[in-house]
């Protein structure tokens, strides 16, 4: 492997792991499926040779992520097992095809490429998956976050698209106090707070008093600082500056999905 081809894996493994995760619901699912790439890559590295390689590592992704079916992760519960069971009656390669774009920021031809279909096809396979994801769940939402007009614009996002904002806390005391009061069906965190405070605390300490089965949406400047896979890390993460249509499709994955995992601090 070059030097060249080496330096681009290690520069866009985080975000890799980062749609691995997504895509399968949970870290170690996410995780394994990318460290099965690079394997897969150590032994061919042909799709790098005239191609992008940042499309061309997630196109050896899916090469994987295909052959093996396009599982989702093990369900955790009941509760992870009815949300699967929705993800899989999904149109086939929407998610995929959804993530790419919204998460990842992929252009329509680009993530033609990655899958291997037409431009064409890929932009509708994005419009179904917004449409089917959008329509389907809709609960209460919990905002962690200190900074006033960027609370107010995910509340606003959020409630367009159907949901239920609980309340905006700013701090960690203030979030386990909300939670408390008015139990969310997801919360949306910030990881450094107003009082120094960490978002990530504050997600563990709600989440120690009502299971595991409270799905989170961490969203970060630093992204990378979660996606090292050397520890319990979020499977669902948006990066600052974000989108509209991230915070949408992180949101609409999450509550499908219904399962998160506590995070070291």
């Amino acid at each position: 492997m070059s030097e060249d081809i080496a330096g681009t894996i290690g520069a866009n493994l985080p975000y890799l792991r980062r749609y691995a995760r997504a895509l399968t619901g949970n870290q170690d699912s996410g995780d394994r499926y990318a460290a099965a790439t690079l394997e897969a890559i150590l032994e061919d590295t042909t799709p790098f040779e005239n191609n992008d390689p940042k499309v061309a590592l997630f196109h050896a992704f899916h090469l994987v992520w295909a052959s093996a079916g396009s599982p989702l992760g093990e369900p955790d519960n009941r509760l992870s097992a009815r949300a699967q069971d929705h993800m899989s009656a999904l149109t086939p390669n929407t998610r995929e095809a959804l993530l790419l774009h919204s998460i990842e920021g992929f252009r329509i031809e680009e993530i033609g490429a990655i899958m291997q279909v037409d431009p064409e096809e890929a932009k509708e396979l994005i419009d179904i998956a917004i449409r089917e994801m959008e329509t389907s769940v809709a609960g209460k939402i919990m905002i962690i976050e200190d900074e006033a007009i960027i609370a107010m614009d995910i509340r606003n996002i959020v409630e367009d698209m159907g949901h239920t904002i609980t309340g905006v806390a700013r701090t960690r005391a203030e979030a386990v106090e909300l939670a408390a009061k008015d139990k969310p069906d997801l919360i949306l965190a910030d990881i450094q707070l107003a009082d120094n405070s960490s978002g990530i605390d504050a997600v563990n300490d709600i989440l120690a008093q009502f299971g595991n089965d409270l799905p989170v949406v961490f969203i970060t400047a630093f992204p990378e600082r979660l996606l090292t896979g050397e520890r319990p890390e979020p499977a669902f993460l948006i990066t600052k500056p974000y989108t509209e249509s991230q915070v949408q499709s992180a949101v609409s994955q999450a509550m499908f999905f219904s399962s998160t995992e506590t995070l070291a601090a």
